[in-house]
């Protein structure tokens, strides 16, 4: 069971019922007060957890899994690879029932979806990073190290009184992409040769 507010605004009464009318006990009943967007949700961690081979696991609605497809998908493969079934008892996939062959065949279908969402993403991403390319922008994140930040550590990776995890936090870099531009005696290594030669 899940509702994205722990104010008291929404409460779990119909989900519970629901749940219960189906024949779970209520021992065996897992709730969740958060977005369904969180990784990090305990009751859902736990429920997974508990989970042993023939058992089934039972939500009111697909929404209360999972935050989308994607997740809700790996989320059901993970469960079957183990023995898990996975029931939704109403609105959109009230059908799925993976211990059910009907209900396999409507999860497959979701698990399609899936899939053709995933290379969609792919594509758009792709042709996106082509199109920056060829107005001279590159894709991706900004480089955390700068030539300034560079010349700096070079200065201060010599000394032998230099704390790397203090130079790291005062740089904003991690001590592997410091180290990708710069050895423990203070030389450069490749990328930090190629940092410097930029125009």
């Amino acid at each position: 069971m899940r509702v994205s507010k722990a104010d008291g605004s929404q409460i779990l009464d119909l989900q519970r019922d629901a749940l219960l009318k189906e024949g779970v006990l209520p021992g065996q009943l897992y709730e969740d007060f958060a977005s369904g967007k969180n990784d990090d949700r305990q009751g859902l961690a736990a429920c997974l957890k508990a989970l042993r081979e023939g058992d089934t696991l039972v939500v009111w609605k697909l929404d209360r899994l999972g935050r989308n497809l994607r997740h809700l998908v790996n989320t059901v493969y993970d469960l079957s690879g183990k023995g898990i079934g996975f029931k939704v008892l109403a609105g959109q996939g009230a059908q799925i029932d993976t211990t059910t062959f009907q209900g396999k065949l409507v999860f497959g279908i979701f698990a399609a979806l899936a899939e053709f969402e995933r290379d969609l993403i792919s594509e758009r991403t792709i042709a996106g990073l082509a199109s920056a390319r060829a107005r001279g922008r590159n894709g991706g994140a900004p480089y955390k190290m700068t030539p300034a930040k560079l010349r700096l550590a070079m200065a201060s990776m010599g000394r032998r009184e230099t704390k790397v995890g203090d130079l790291c936090k005062e740089l904003g870099v991690t001590r592997q992409t410091l180290y990708r531009h710069i050895a423990p005696d203070g030389v450069l290594r490749e990328d930090g040769e190629k940092l410097l030669k930029k125009p």
